[in-house]
């Protein structure tokens, strides 16, 4: 069996092209970061930050953004909060982050990080559905699970958290429900004549009577649908045995539109790509278009030994060596053009980038990497299309719920 995937597994406007994505999170992902020049500590809960941050990304004509959330203060212990007060600790919401971001861009995708575990998929589907229709068919969803114990202390739902199995069958029907109830509102249900008086079609809102383990909803949402039908899900899978049935990998292959995989090299992605095609072809979905992207973590410079220095400088003010659940790379945008090329061989269809320090490291994607990737002839030099879905080379999906003409 060939170890790249079959071209129907993934979509992408081009078949040279590399999708690229960046992944925001305070000040940068090195917990240093935030006392790095032009880091602008003092403005990280402020819409301004944020919207410089995306517009920046936008400028690069990357694919999408995505916002880093969770249900409780970021911690370096896995008991709970670790007490230290030399790293950043709180985040805005990621959902009305992207909402604010949206009127001020024009093509980038936007995609906030939700918790399933803890939040029910009705406010979750009108929420991403508003963020859909104020871009202008632009947003997205990242769906993350929940494990700690003192998280879910906050909800007062569970006294301990579900096993990691059943945490994702979870986040399953979670998503099936989201998807259910974007559907739950033909297109044209919206009539909007003045002159009858007719505001709405009620025959072409439907009840979506989901009946899970998990969940019980009727539906309709009260929220039309969204502009792209669907707007794209994608979930994160950590790097495992090949074979071992990933819980996650099972949830990106059933459920999403984009994955995204944390591994070492070309090998691990190579494994992981074909776990998860697996997957995807036992579900019955061997058809449905997915894009798979690797998380790298980046710390760029105009020639490797200042990248070094300056990971070193960062990781003397934090007061440990930096580590990842991703491969992390230390050298120049050229290096990492080159590594982008070679992991693509192994099935990707683009990258999730998580800037070392955001302050340096995403201009050096936006104004180094993407013009050294364009010179190679493997990335766009113009947004081609208006909507994520576009971009990334998805079908906008008829409604599931929606009478069809007879054949």
């Amino acid at each position: 069996m060939s170890s790249s995937p079959p071209a129907s597994v993934f979509t992408s406007a081009s078949s040279e092209s590399l999708h690229l994505a960046v992944a925001l999170d305070g000040a940068g992902w090195h917990p240093a970061a935030w006392r790095e020049p032009g880091a602008r500590p003092g403005e990280l809960f402020t819409a301004r930050y944020w919207a410089d941050a995306v517009a920046e990304a936008e400028a690069g004509l990357l694919d999408f953004v995505t916002f880093e959330d969770s249900l409780a203060l970021q911690s370096s212990s896995a008991d709970g909060p670790d007490g230290r007060t030399d790293q950043i600790r709180g985040r805005l919401d990621a959902v009305l982050t992207a909402a604010r971001v949206a009127p001020l861009t024009r093509h980038i995708g936007l995609v906030p990080t939700v918790t399933a575990t803890h939040t029910e998929p009705f406010h979750i589907s009108k929420a991403i559905a508003t963020l859909d229709h104020v871009s202008r068919g632009r947003a997205g969803l990242r769906i993350q699970v929940s494990q700690p114990a003192y998280e879910a202390r906050h909800f007062g739902r569970r006294t301990v958290p579900l096993p990691d199995a059943e945490s994702y069958e979870e986040a399953a029907d979670h998503i099936e429900v989201i998807r259910r109830l974007w559907d739950s509102w033909d297109d044209d249900a919206e009539i909007r004549d003045v002159a009858t008086g007719r505001f709405i079609d009620r025959d072409k809102l439907h009840y979506i009577d989901f009946e899970g383990r998990h969940f019980s909803v009727r539906g309709p949402s009260i929220t039309p649908r969204p502009p792209q039908g669907q707007p794209v899900i994608t979930a994160a899978g950590a790097a495992g045995t090949p074979g071992d049935g990933s819980a996650a990998y099972g949830l990106i292959a059933r459920s999403t539109d984009v994955g995204y995989i944390a591994v070492r090299d070309a090998d691990g992605a190579r494994a992981a790509v074909t776990e998860i095609r697996r997957a995807r072809e036992s579900a019955g979905l061997a058809a449905q278009p997915l894009h798979l992207f690797a998380d790298l973590t980046v710390f760029l410079d105009e020639d490797a030994p200042a990248a070094d220095a300056r990971r070193s400088r960062l990781d003397a003010l934090a007061g440990a060596s930096y580590s990842s659940d991703t491969a992390i790379f230390t050298g120049t945008t050229a290096q990492l053009a080159d590594l982008l090329q070679d992991w693509r061989t192994a099935g990707l269809s683009g990258f999730r980038l998580r800037p070392g320090a955001l302050a340096h490291d995403l201009p050096a994607i936006t104004r180094g990497l993407v013009p050294e990737l364009q010179r190679r002839g493997v990335f766009r030099r113009a947004y081609e299309a208006d909507t994520l879905r576009g971009l990334l080379g998805l079908e906008r999906p008829a409604g599931r719920y929606a009478a069809h003409p007879a054949a």
